[in-house]
């Protein structure tokens, strides 16, 4: 956002927090109105409940021992049926409008930037939006902070590339993706004066174009579910880059997205997992297909969840793989294994391989992504954890070193703190001013 443009911004921004101020008011008093009917009812129920109950104990009081054991088994009955009704479903509740600041007003010029109307903006995607920028924050505080001090209003030198330079490598950008923004500012300085300013302009388009490349190649900008075939999704990576938790997360937006999800707990030589999908599952309403056996065959579980996911016509198969294995081979072939089943019983379904990546790891992340992009024939990557990691440019190194185009990320423990990847939003995000 430069300086020129900064109070018009900001008019558009309070104007989008005063319509959704109003939305929100209007939400909640629709919620109070079916509250107090929902009171009002559960009083009558509560009521004609009572009178039954009186009804019950005056036939009781007039009857002989033999009735009296009839309307105990009655009561039995009904308590049963009682118990089987189903609760109401777990209400996931939506973010609250914060104030009106910075943070909303840079949210709102983002999504207006995307082509957002002022009436088209919801609370969601400002919540979102705020998260992803603190959780950025970290990366940015040792990059673009740093950067704009030294640079102040003074036009790039090749001093300060050397500067900008050590910046983004400290920052995991990664060594390819470094030398092909510094080189491509090297060309334009050699063409044109770029004061600061111009330069973190010029800065985002290079690294949109880095995040973006692999993406336009796959063919697909936006990865969801195909309609009326099986798609499944394979999730891998190792231990402890949050695969589980992430899988649990992609089942609440597919099924919140009104795609028909099942879940397969496959990571089968980790006791916790099961159990953690488990609820994950029940936090999204969907079912999980698992095997309590101890060291259950992975690609077994796969197989019963295929039949089950046919049966129900699931539009999304989310597979919870082995993170590690006794050995990288044993994990591969367990991969190959699971895959080899899923092309035997549904040849026509649309697999996706997806790696998970925890950002705080840096180029850690980047040598585990290379790795299974060698034998785990990958077709994504979701970045997790971005949350106040300082390392959020490792994003940059998977998709130049590895060549994987980034579908998901992750900023935030909440249910909803998983996105589908917009580069636009990340790179705004990540070089966003103070």
């Amino acid at each position: 956002m430069t300086n020129t443009d900064s109070d018009n911004s900001r008019e558009w921004a309070l104007q989008a927090y005063a319509l959704l101020k109003k939305r929100q008011e209007e939400q909640k008093q629709e919620l109070k109105k079916q509250e107090e009917q929902k009171q009002e009812e559960q009083k009558q129920e509560e009521q004609k409940q009572e009178e039954q109950k009186q009804e019950l104990k005056k036939q009781e009081e007039q009857k002989q021992e033999e009735q009296k054991q009839e309307l105990k088994k009655q009561e039995l009955i009904n308590s049963e049926f009682k118990e089987n009704i189903p609760g109401p479903p777990k209400i996931i509740s939506d973010p609250e409008l914060g104030e009106f600041d910075d943070n909303f007003t840079w949210s709102a010029m983002v999504l207006a930037a995307q082509g957002k109307k002022i009436n088209q903006i919801s609370i969601d995607e400002i919540d979102w939006l705020t998260k992803l920028r603190r959780g950025l924050e970290e990366t940015r505080k040792g990059f673009v902070t740093e950067l704009l001090d030294k640079l102040g209003d003074d036009p790039l030198t090749p001093e300060s590339l050397d500067d900008l330079e050590t910046l983004l490598i400290r920052a995991d950008v990664g060594i390819d993706s470094t030398d092909k923004v510094i080189s491509s500012l090297r060309t334009k300085l050699n063409e044109e004066v770029l004061g600061g300013e111009a330069g973190i302009k010029f800065l985002k388009k290079e690294l949109k174009f880095i995040i973006d490349k692999p993406i336009k190649n796959s063919g697909t900008d936006l990865l969801v579910p195909q309609k009326g075939k099986l798609n499944v999704w394979l999730l891998v990576g190792v231990n402890g880059v949050g695969k589980t938790t992430t899988l649990g997360k992609l089942a609440y937006l597919s099924a919140r997205s009104n795609y028909k999800t099942l879940i397969a707990a496959a990571d089968t030589f980790r006791a916790a997992a099961v159990e953690q999908l488990k609820v994950w599952g029940d936090r999204s309403n969907v079912d999980v297909i698992s095997n309590q056996s101890k060291n259950a065959d992975p690609a077994a579980v796969v197989f019963d969840a295929i039949n089950s996911a046919k049966k129900r016509n699931v539009d999304l198969l989310l597979v919870d793989t082995a993170g590690r294995l006794q050995t990288k081979n044993n994990l591969m072939d367990e991969l190959a294994k699971i895959k080899k089943i899923i092309d035997k019983k549904v040849p026509d379904a649309i697999v996706e391989s997806l790696l998970v990546l925890d950002a705080s790891q840096g180029q850690n992340g980047l040598k585990q992504a290379k790795s299974f992009a060698k034998s785990a024939n990958l077709s994504g990557a979701i970045i997790t954890k971005l949350d106040g990691t300082s390392r959020g440019g490792v994003s940059l190194a998977v998709s130049e070193e590895v060549n994987l185009p980034i579908r998901f990320i992750g900023a935030g423990e909440g249910i909803k703190d998983l996105r589908p990847f917009n580069s636009y939003e990340f790179v705004e995000a990540m070089l966003a001013d103070k």
